[in-house]
């Protein structure tokens, strides 16, 4: 216990030094986010940082799996799945790839860590388990592929991204240790909430650099093998870690639905996200960080644990959990297009 304690430590420190020396670098490299009618930033930002997160983790995780914590197979899947994610975005941040491209290794990533995993475990509903079958592993294709997607969406305001990793894996923790079976998750979770913890000293409001596509990306299909994972060692936990991962699915689903029935090119970058609106509203962005800090740790974390310990049916649950997230995207505009 006390080993692995001190690698947590370890993997602190290590993600705050190195998120330093890449900003050394993305300075010296103009590796710079420039302000344009689209950003919620007003000054030139260096970008990249989230490269320490993939590195320190994935070192410390390949620590784990040595020590059996978790096997190395599910280490494996993990590592380069992630890596492969963490690539694309790295080449993307520093020379901008088309988005057919990105989207096909996006999915090539999502298969390969399904599989990996052992597919999409069954779906617990009204406390029955259904097994879709192939339908259910095309689901899971497409949700590990939206979810990567939507969390580099809303990676938009200093801090967000990474208070939302950093809040979701605590809960991800306390579900794992509500479990009786030990499947090693906790620590895999706590070395990812720490790593993240790091990079937040250089990347808390008002940021000194942005996390950037391949931190993004990599936290996304992480988060969402960490769900899969999760579900396959009690089915209802597939519902606890959608309800943990509330703020940004509702967040990032509504805006999309929103412009994409009134005509817009959803896949242009724009500013209508609720979070973007809110940030101008309150005109900073840590109150809006800080607000989804709380609603994750006092609102959705709460409810996630009561689904997994079985004291709520999962689909009710959600449906609990997203009401309150809904009303404030409509109440924040999310997916109007902005007119000022």
């Amino acid at each position: 216990m006390l080993v692995l304690a001190g690698i947590l430590l370890m993997a602190l420190i290590a993600a705050v030094v190195l998120t330093g020396l890449l900003r050394r670098y993305a300075v010296a490299f103009h590796l710079l986010d420039i302000p344009n009618a689209r950003s919620s930033h007003q000054i030139p930002t260096p970008r990249g940082g989230g490269l320490a997160i993939v590195i320190v983790f994935l070192s410390g995780l390949s620590v784990f799996a040595i020590m059996g914590l978790p096997a190395a197979k599910t280490a494996w899947v993990f590592c380069s799945a992630g890596a492969g994610v963490a690539l694309v975005g790295f080449l993307d941040d520093h020379r901008h790839l088309p988005a057919r491209q990105r989207l096909w290794a996006h999915f090539v990533a999502a298969a390969w860590g399904l599989y990996g995993l052992g597919g999409m475990p069954p779906l617990l509903l009204f406390g029955h388990s259904i097994d879709l079958g192939w339908a259910g592993q095309i689901i899971g294709l497409f949700y590990l592929v939206w979810l990567l997607n939507l969390y580099n969406f809303m990676d938009g305001i200093d801090g967000l991204a990474g208070i939302e990793a950093i809040t979701v894996c605590l809960g991800g923790v306390l579900l794992a240790l509500s479990s009786p079976e030990n499947s090693g998750q906790h620590w895999m979770l706590a070395l990812l909430g720490m790593t993240v913890a790091g990079f937040m000293v250089w990347n808390f409001p008002p940021a000194r650099i942005f996390m950037g596509d391949a931190g993004s990306g990599f936290l996304g299909i992480m988060l969402g093998l960490f769900s899969i994972q999760a579900a396959s060692v009690a089915a209802q936990f597939f519902w606890s870690w959608l309800i943990l991962l509330g703020v940004f699915i509702v967040d990032a689903t509504w805006t999309l639905m929103r412009r994409f029935l009134s005509g817009e090119k959803v896949y242009e970058a724009h500013r209508s996200h609720a979070y973007q609106y809110a940030s101008r509203h309150y005109g900073a962005h840590k109150p809006v960080t800080l607000v989804v800090a709380m609603i994750n740790l006092c609102w959705l974390t709460p409810l996630a644990l009561w689904v997994g310990t079985g004291g709520l049916d999962g689909l009710s649950g959600l449906l609990l959990a997203y009401l309150p997230l809904v009303l404030l995207a409509v109440s924040f505009k999310a997916g109007i297009r902005e007119t000022v």
